[in-house]
């Protein structure tokens, strides 16, 4: 897309959405951000504020009259739709949670999208949880989508909503599932967890489940870039696409990165041992790769691989305690 392009983003103070509002305000675009705040800080998109080409609105898809999500919409030729609750956890205790803030958030904006007629490209970050345990590393096409936690299948749903009613009303969708995302200004997640438990106590450690959960993680630079060049260069009506690194790192290991990273020796990680056959809680993948070959096909390779992109997300959040 072209410079000076208008872009709606929902949840765009959120964790992945600021960086990549920093991303499309570098470029030239004017962006227009949506987001009630409850797990996004202003403070992420603090240095837009007074920009002409940037305007943020606290407001949420739940609560937004449908008139004033139109207006927002009005002249936005791209939406990323990134509003959702992050915490897949919380699904197993109030699955109504992602029922409301997953799905039926979803199901406003596209229908804002339907009441107007809207012809643009919409963005969406779903999760290589709609798989749910399939076969490594895991295609597009890969035949059974079985997600096995509450916050997976809404995002599967939110899928087939938005393939629907682009297939239906005449606008352009891009679904990325995206691999475990890790970087700066993130505030839920295993690094996270770990660093503020060391905090507590930096002589022993509790790493959920038994430690051999095996995940590809991806730097959020990396899964901006990803966002941006699917924007530019995909053609279809409806494209999907998986977003990881192309390598995976267990939870023992990101645990010694974190203890390592911090100055900590002789920490005694203490592995819960978990449940079902060691996973971290309900629903939990316990092995996740993607195979990242279709979006490798429009040129974009990841920078870091996943140790590196927890290692240096380690870092950044340790600098970012300092100020």
């Amino acid at each position: 897309m072209c410079a000076r392009k208008k872009v709606f983003v929902t949840g765009g103070a959120g964790f992945i959405g600021s960086h990549l509002v920093d991303a499309l305000m570098s470029r030239g675009f004017k962006v227009v951000v949506l987001d009630n705040l409850s797990s996004g800080c202003l403070k992420n998109v603090a240095k837009w504020l007074n920009n002409s080409s940037f305007k943020f609105v606290k407001g949420d898809l739940l609560k937004t009259k449908p008139k004033d999500i139109d207006v927002l919409l009005s002249g936005c030729e791209a939406v990323f739709h990134l509003a959702a609750n992050p915490e897949v956890r919380v699904g197993s205790v109030r699955p109504s949670v992602h029922f409301r803030e997953n799905v039926l958030a979803t199901f406003n904006l596209l229908e804002a999208l339907r009441r107007k007629d809207w012809n643009g490209t919409l963005a969406f970050t779903s999760s290589s949880t709609v798989y749910g345990e399939a076969e490594t590393p895991t295609p597009e096409s890969y035949p059974l989508l079985k997600p096995i936690s509450v916050y997976g299948a809404s995002k599967l749903a939110c899928e087939a909503l938005i393939m629907a009613y682009a297939s239906s009303y005449g606008f352009r969708a891009l679904i990325y599932r995206l691999a475990n995302v890790v970087g700066n200004r993130g505030k839920h997640g295993v690094i996270v967890d770990f660093i503020r438990k060391l905090r507590g106590n930096p002589n022993e450690l509790e790493v959920l489940g038994d430690g051999t959960q095996r995940k590809s993680y991806i730097h959020v630079a990396d899964c901006v870039e990803a966002l941006l060049l699917g924007l530019d260069k995909a053609d279809g009506r409806v494209e999907v696409f998986n977003v990881g690194s192309e390598d995976q790192v267990d939870v023992l290991t990101i645990a010694k990165i974190a203890a390592e990273e911090m100055g900590l020796e002789n920490v005694n990680f203490r592995v819960t041992g978990g449940v079902d056959g060691g996973r971290g809680w309900i629903g939990d993948v316990k092995e996740m790769l993607l195979n990242v070959s279709k979006i490798r096909g429009l040129g974009w390779k990841p920078k870091h691989g996943s140790a590196e992109a927890v290692q240096l997300t380690v870092k950044e959040m340790l600098r970012e305690e300092l100020h």
